[in-house]
């Protein structure tokens, strides 16, 4: 493990004073490997490690004549370091150091990461089962469909955010490889017992083949998958944007106390947070496609992905880092209305219902054709304002030759919706799924 310096926070990940204490530990792991192949005395590194001082104007006052970072790092050493430094860098390549850093910098930012997913997991599974009974209707085409649970709703997110969790622990591991394997790749001027050894000491695994770089699949993978966790996150802040349309206020973004909506409007209360996050979305989204136009390299390299990384990696992992942070807090302190759920339902006077009742006419006999064009039939009669369509079904001589009122008004109940909800959550969330939901917000 890196001895120097303890993991930061996600923005000091990327500081540049950060990134060089990684860069020197690399190199003093390398030290340290020299000298046990006896290519160094010993001692070496330990003297390094004493009197190296790193200092960022200095290192940027060299690169402004070498145009080169890591010489410049290199040669700023030699300030502090003494007749040691010779024993630096030896048989070592710049994309050694930089591309063994940047993986420890990637799996820093994830694990910060992964810590902000399980705690969003965590929040959607209390509020799945606050609210699993909680009905309210269920849309497509934004057109309403059948009656759900906003707990389901809940439970779809938590497990659609559990794949997030399990392909980051997947990509952190592909993207946690070291490479000290020279210019080309070939440990031409030191043997692969350099890299094994730097590896193990920083807490990486060994690239099994590299050319100068590390292959940048790996950081188009990594890229990836942040922008996919972008995505659900916009997918949920959208959908909360839209419980909170005044015409539909089922739920709605928690408003503290001298919070303002609008500088002109004094009664507006807007989605901001969900809005925000929508936008952010698509910065990580765009990052991901620079990514993956970094693969493509000529020959055993070139630098055009050096400068694409240095945007896109602190900005990504910056970015989902605050978004998991906003969409916890969004969904753990979300503002749920039951009677509008209800209202909502309610709205199209049972025509949510029309499946159930087509299905009950052919379970008692009657063809599906006939069913169909039935029950669409009063249903559009129900929607052009002729009544709610348990009271026009009753009336209709083909539904009364094959139900009885009162297996007609079965078909109007909304718990029949929710009788495998249970079956789900166990499917969800294991064990403990049949827990009874809390009572909901208003």
């Amino acid at each position: 493990m890196i001895e120097r310096y303890t993991r930061p926070h996600m923005k000091a990940i990327w500081d540049l004073k950060h990134k060089y204490e990684i860069w020197l530990e690399v190199e003093l792991q390398a030290t340290a490997a020299f000298e046990r192949a006896g290519q160094a005395p010993r001692g070496t590194a330990a003297k390094i490690r004493k009197k190296a001082k790193i200092d960022v104007a200095r290192i940027a006052e060299i690169e402004q004549i070498t145009k080169h970072d890591v010489i410049a790092f290199l040669e700023s050493l030699m300030d502090t370091i003494g007749p040691e430094h010779r024993f630096l860098h030896m048989g070592l390549t710049s994309s050694d150091i930089v591309d063994t850093s940047l993986a420890i910098q990637m799996t820093e930012a994830l694990d910060l990461i992964l810590e902000g997913v399980e705690g969003f997991l965590a929040v959607l599974k209390r509020q799945a089962f606050r609210y699993k009974a909680q009905i309210m209707v269920g849309r497509s085409h934004g057109i309403h469909g059948e009656p759900i649970s906003f707990g389901f709703k809940l439970a779809i997110w938590h497990e659609e955010v559990s794949r997030h969790l399990a392909r980051l622990h997947q990509v952190r591991k592909e993207i946690a490889v070291g490479k000290l394997s020279g210019a080309m790749g070939t440990f031409a001027h030191q043997g692969p017992d350099i890299e094994a050894y730097v590896c193990e000491k920083l807490g990486l695994t060994v690239d099994p083949v590299s050319n100068q770089i590390v292959q940048r699949d790996r950081h188009a993978a990594y890229a990836t998958a942040l922008a996919l966790l972008g995505a659900t996150i916009e997918k949920i802040a959208t959908e909360v944007r839209h419980l909170q349309r005044t015409e539909v206020l089922e739920a709605e973004e928690y408003f503290s106390a001298g919070q303002k909506g609008s500088s002109a409007m004094p009664h507006k209360r807007n989605p901001i947070v969900s809005e925000n996050l929508c936008g952010l979305a698509r910065l990580v989204r765009s990052n991901s496609l620079a990514a993956m136009e970094s693969v493509a390299l000529w020959h055993e390299r070139d630098i055009s992905h050096s400068s694409v990384e240095r945007v896109i990696m602190p900005d990504s992992t910056i970015l989902i880092d605050y978004m998991l942070a906003k969409v916890t807090d969004l969904i753990k302190h979300l503002v749920v209305y039951p009677a509008n759920m209800k209202r909502n339902l309610e709205l199209t006077g049972g025509l949510v219902y029309s499946q159930r009742l087509l299905l009950a006419l052919i379970e008692k006999g009657a063809q599906r054709k006939e069913s169909y064009e039935t029950v669409q039939r009063n249903a559009m009669a129900s929607w052009n304002g002729s009544g709610g369509l348990q009271e026009l079904v009753s009336k209709d001589p083909f539904v009364a030759q094959h139900l009885t009122k009162s297996e007609i008004a079965a078909c109007f109940n909304p718990k029949y919706y929710l009788r495998h909800v249970d079956d789900i959550f166990k499917r969800v969330f294991g064990n403990g799924s049949r827990s009874k939901p809390t009572k909901g917000r208003s």
